[in-house]
């Protein structure tokens, strides 16, 4: 399927995904494979770049490179340089110009001395892991800055002429109100962001979080509390000119989406470097070790370091196109939904309800719509 907007002739370039399995500290919500384990990093830098010398250069080139984690900023600069330089040697222009590079940093870790490393490297998008702006949340969430680090962190970045600044918060957190929320999207739209990724929290099963729940320790919003404070976000954010182009994404305007992370919702292919680090190639998903000290061996033997894969069938492939379709605004062609000859019902309910519209060939889904989008595409397949 050719994305919404691109022409025959004109294919996408594949994705660059590097992971950065390192933290200062682990959040105890977060269920990313990474680990507190400073002196395994420069064992951990050698690998990755022979695995990008190894594997990457049969799947680029790349014209998006995304380095996330993990904590990309625990990284010295010097780590970084080297990682970027290597990553860097990948990218080529695409169809929709010089590569996009993204690159995920914490605000306790913010500096001029890393801002100007980053820049000098080429990086074009910084996205923040704010979370929220209220120091009670923050200190909930295990988080090594507070708000005023987080403006600080901000600021800094504002004057070192980043372009592009993508902000990340969560909703839906213990004790949370959407008096709390006002408050965290109004210090945020006060730095006019070109990026807003807006979560809900989800409790993983493994983690610190999850395991005080099941202790009636942790005790978050209720389901229509969690799905007000989403409508909340959007209308705020629509209201500020923000374009609500995924269901947890938001950009000031088309250009300033995030041309990485589109990739996986259309299927574009994407390789992933580093343990715990997913690819796909169009036909096949495949995921790397997610073991730091076993990645690490695979590399210095020669091998793909990977734990696993699935080639998928038409049918799933299918089925995945209408599953990432309905979390994004672009929706999914109607020909991909009437290839099951039972959606013709679902459809006709789903437009009476509300859910979804349909526009130019495609099914969307609305703001109501984005909150069932699971659901949605369950009723399509």
């Amino acid at each position: 399927m050719i994305p919404e907007g691109r022409e025959q002739g004109q294919p996408e370039r594949a994705g660059l995904y590097v992971h950065v399995p390192f933290c200062k500290n682990k959040c105890p919500y977060c269920d990313f494979f990474s680990q507190v384990a400073p002196q395994k990093a420069p064992a951990y830098l050698d690998a990755v770049c022979r695995e990008a010398e190894l594997f990457a250069a049969a799947a680029g080139p790349f014209d998006s490179l995304y380095i996330g984690g993990g904590t990309p900023s625990s990284l010295d600069p010097g780590a970084l340089v080297r990682l970027l330089d290597v990553a860097g040697r990948l990218l080529a222009p695409g169809p929709e110009g010089e590569p996009e590079i993204t690159i995920e940093l914490n605000p306790a870790d913010v500096g001029p001395e890393l801002l100007d490393v980053l820049r000098e490297a080429g990086v074009t998008r910084l996205s923040l892991g704010v979370q929220s702006f209220d120091d009670g949340e923050l200190k909930e969430l295990g988080r090594r800055h507070d708000g005023s680090r987080a403006r600080r962190a901000i600021e800094e970045i504002r004057r070192a002429g980043f372009a592009a600044l993508g902000l990340d918060l969560i909703h839906a957190l213990p004790g949370s109100d959407r008096a709390s929320l006002h408050r965290s999207l109004e210090q945020a739209l006060a730095f006019e962001p070109e990026h807003l990724s807006c979560y809900s929290l989800t409790i993983a099963a493994g983690t610190p979080f999850f395991e005080l729940r099941a202790r009636a320790e942790l005790i978050l919003p209720d389901e229509d509390e969690t799905a007000d404070q989403f409508l909340e976000t959007a209308d705020i954010l629509g209201q500020a000119g923000y374009i609500h182009y995924e269901v947890s994404n938001f950009a000031r305007n088309d250009g300033l989406r995030s041309r990485h992370n589109m990739k996986y919702w259309r299927r574009v292919p994407c390789l992933g470097l580093g343990p715990a680090a997913h690819s796909f190639d169009g036909h096949r998903r495949s995921w790397n070790l997610r073991d730091l000290d076993g990645y690490n061996r695979a590399i210095e033997s020669g091998r793909r370091p990977l734990e696993g894969f699935e080639d998928l069938t038409s049918e799933q492939a299918r089925l995945e196109t209408i599953a990432l379709g309905m979390r994004t605004a672009e929706g999914v062609a109607l020909g991909v939904i009437f290839e099951n000859p039972g959606a013709d019902e679902n459809v006709k309910r789903l437009l009476a309800e509300g859910l979804v519209v349909e526009s130019q060939g495609r099914l969307r889904p609305t703001r109501s719509g984005y909150l069932k989008a699971d659901g949605i595409a369950r009723l399509l397949c």
